[in-house]
């Protein structure tokens, strides 16, 4: 059975087929896919053309990129792919990639650890030219073997501690100022600040430093705190009915850590008899759909999700072809959306 039925067989053309259609060896085939056309004579050329034609021969791009020394590809890393935050930085950095001729290679870990790890090592075998990573938590020892790797990498939103990586994400520390100034000019006297636990995520800390800081001038004003999981929802519950009746009287006000919290805070506000915007004021970290819709509307601080996304593809970029100034910490500022849960 000739090579030509072989390929056919196989359903896919190999670079052999096309010599022997071609009449002509690899290296000529070689020279013809990688652009060097002009050291073939127009006949071969032609010769060449048409058997890859007939054979419906499509080269593998991972073969050729590997071969050139780069794979044209990028791994990333979702912390949670069903929060909008993600959706849209997903949505920056695989622009940036399509603009950059590179091809995005995504993991989800549903804020799992072991998964991140797991991801790790296996975008380490597709041999990524770089990684941007949304971080849960990742363990000392998958940190060493990043390092040791030398992988390009680019963390977005969280950072994570004794790690020297370039970050890109909000300026959370001027959002939390920004957020908790808003509340005050508009009267509130007492601020609860709501988080999931607070642990070594960054981006909770430094809100808070923020809101700490705000409230801090602001003599006579009552700042608080609470710690809650998403799945509490009795002890949510309990946060908010015991906030609203210690400071009965005062004009009081909720800031909501991050989106995910806004909508269960949103909910056991409503359960517990409280109207934001008329009882109570709400504030939220990111913007969602249904913020405008619910009532009066929720103000929120939007982040540039997409201009975050969009910078960390290009700052691996930089890295992937040999940049090596000191690690960057980009900073973005949110965009604060007033409706009348913090107007009324």
């Amino acid at each position: 059975m000739s090579s030509k039925s072989e390929g056919k067989s196989s359903g896919r053309a190999t670079i052999s087929d096309v010599a022997k259609t071609a009449k002509t060896g690899k290296t000529s085939i070689s020279r013809y896919l990688n652009g060097e056309q002009h050291l073939l004579s127009d006949h071969l050329r032609q010769r060449i053309e048409d058997a890859i034609r007939q054979l419906n021969y499509r080269p593998s791009q991972m073969a050729r990129s590997l071969k050139g020394g780069q794979s044209q590809l990028i791994g990333l890393i979702i912390a949670d792919i069903t929060n909008p935050y993600s959706v849209n930085v997903l949505r920056g950095i695989e622009a940036a990639c399509r603009a950059n001729n590179y091809t995005l290679l995504m993991c989800n870990t549903n804020n799992e650890v072991d998964q991140e790890e797991h991801y790790l090592q296996l975008l380490n075998s597709y041999q990524v030219d770089g990684i941007v990573v949304n971080a849960v938590g990742m363990r000392e020892e998958a940190l060493n073997k990043m390092q040791q790797s030398l992988l390009p990498m680019v963390l977005i939103d969280r950072k994570i501690p004794d790690f020297a990586c370039d970050a890109v994400g909000l300026d959370n520390i001027q959002a939390g100022t920004q957020v908790t100034e808003h509340l005050l000019q508009q009267g509130f006297e007492a601020i609860l600040f709501v988080s999931e636990p607070f642990g070594l995520v960054n981006t909770r800390l430094e809100r808070l430093q923020g809101f700490r800081q705000a409230m801090e001038l602001h003599q006579g004003a009552v700042a608080e705190h609470a710690e809650v999981t998403l799945e509490d929802v009795a002890g949510l519950e309990t946060i908010l009915r015991e906030f609203n009746h210690k400071y009965r009287g005062m004009r009081k006000a909720v800031i909501s850590v991050n989106g995910a919290l806004t909508l269960q805070i949103a909910r056991a506000l409503r359960h517990i008899g409280l109207q934001w915007g008329s009882d109570i004021g709400l504030l939220g970290f990111d913007e969602l759909e249904w913020a405008e819709l619910a009532g009066v509307g929720i103000t929120t601080l939007k982040q540039p999700t997409y201009q975050i996304g969009y910078a960390a593809l290009e700052q691996v970029l930089k890295r992937i072809q040999g940049d090596d100034q000191p690690v960057q910490d980009q900073q973005f500022h949110g965009e604060l959306i007033i409706r009348g849960s913090t107007t009324h």
